[in-house]
């Protein structure tokens, strides 16, 4: 289920928290735990389901024989179809259920964003067009962990105080496009770092229609424009001052991304994404929340 990965849902999560606190001086503690619980749960279930079904449809030749046997999860504990199947969606069930008894409390627009993020979830590797598969697996993945998590917890701590409109949507966006494209930057690197195998099972991500050169400068620029939205979210008063100190990421953040533009190797430099990600959104919090603080 890579519990690793699971900084990608957590720090949004708080993110939007903390947000909500600053803007509208609010938190519904219970509720916020209940979608805590729900979000983890449906990230590993969605974790397990890419593993599961890359697994299922991954063509049996010799030429897939080391994904099949050693790269897959599924295949290298030798986990039975059953046992993925039950695994995946036992967890995104309790998920489900959890974000119905939230529905019920909070209102429709909370089973509208639902609806969007469980959709992606299950289609981002499964049914016949997987969303990983294709070209747009770095917006789905960056939009939906980075952005509707961020909205889905300020609006749990904000549904009774404040309408959803297009301004208030905007600013969320804003303030969430630094966590937004950091987090689109680790499926990006994976696909950088498995365009050859990705090619030989059948997939034709950006990285496959624009080549790495491209996408590797591509992934740099994203850590920038992710910034300049912090910049102007401060500027625009929705984040306090404080989380400008934010900005001192960018010095571990450009020695990883220099070292990850030398060398793209999965088991060697992939980490390195998923790091940037992890530094950048705990800064985040942290200045953040000593903004709230001061």
């Amino acid at each position: 289920m890579e519990i690793k990965s699971l900084i990608a849902s957590v720090l949004p999560f708080v993110l939007g928290s903390l947000y909500a606190v600053y803007n509208y001086h609010q938190v519904h503690l219970g509720y916020l735990i209940l979608f805590f619980i729900a979000s983890s749960l449906f990230h590993m279930a969605t974790n397990a389901n890419d593993n599961y079904q890359d697994f299922l449809h991954a063509p049996r030749d010799a030429a897939n024989q080391e994904f099949l046997e050693d790269t897959n999860v599924v295949g290298a504990n030798q986990i039975s179809i059953k046992q993925a199947r039950t695994l995946t969606f036992g967890l995104g069930g309790i998920s489900l259920i959890l974000g119905i008894w939230l529905v019920t409390q909070t209102g429709l627009p909370l089973l509208w964003m639902g609806i969007y993020s469980y959709a992606v979830g299950y289609f981002y590797a499964g049914g016949p067009k997987p969303i990983s598969s294709g070209p747009f697996g770095e917006f789905f993945s960056g939009f939906t962990m980075g952005f509707m998590i961020f909205w889905i917890s300020v609006y749990i701590n904000t549904y009774d105080v404040a309408p959803i409109t297009w301004q208030s949507t905007l600013n969320v966006l804003v303030s969430a496009g630094l966590a937004i494209f950091a987090i689109s930057n680790i499926m990006l690197a994976n696909n950088i770092c498995d365009m050859d195998e990705d090619i030989a099972l059948g997939r034709h991500t950006i990285v496959s229609y624009f080549g790495k050169p491209v996408m590797l400068q591509v992934f740099a620029w994203s850590y920038i424009v992710g910034y300049i939205c912090l910049m102007v979210a401060v500027w625009i008063g929705v984040l306090p001052k404080l989380s400008l100190l934010t900005l001192l990421s960018v010095i571990p953040v450009l020695k990883n991304t220099r070292q990850f533009m030398h060398k793209q190797v999965k088991r060697e430099t992939f980490i390195l994404a998923i790091k940037n990600a992890s530094i950048i959104c705990l800064s985040f919090v942290v200045f953040m929340g000593l903004g709230l603080i001061f």
